[in-house]
């Protein structure tokens, strides 16, 4: 096997661990998102319905990046993964302010 070979072996290993990890994350976040739209549907807030969409559309972006992810060159791989990430936590962190938003009391 050449260093070509194996460096490009190692790539496809290394990013495909990288999707993995990433899809679990957004898996775990689509499922809070899912709870999310019902509590906004059961209170018919025009608000936290908006928010859940913007938050889906977002969800449906970091998708969208990793199969882009796929064909991006070996040289902007590393900048691609670490954008995805920082959009995966933003994503996260959005869906726990929205929950918040869910349990505290309205006045």
């Amino acid at each position: 096997m050449t260093t070509a070979t194996k460096t490009n072996t190692q790539s496809g290993s290394t990013l495909k661990d990288f999707e993995a990890r990433i899809r679990a994350q957004v898996d775990e976040a689509k499922a809070k998102l899912a709870q999310l739209e019902t509590k906004a549907k059961e209170t018919r807030s025009q608000n936290e319905t908006a928010a859940v969409n913007k938050l889906n559309t977002a969800k449906q972006d970091i998708d969208r990046k990793l199969q882009d992810l796929k064909s991006t060159h070996e040289t902007h791989v590393a900048h691609a993964k670490s954008e995805i990430e920082a959009d995966v936590a933003k994503l996260k962190a959005s869906i726990d302010d929205l929950g918040a938003r869910f349990k505290t009391p309205r006045k």
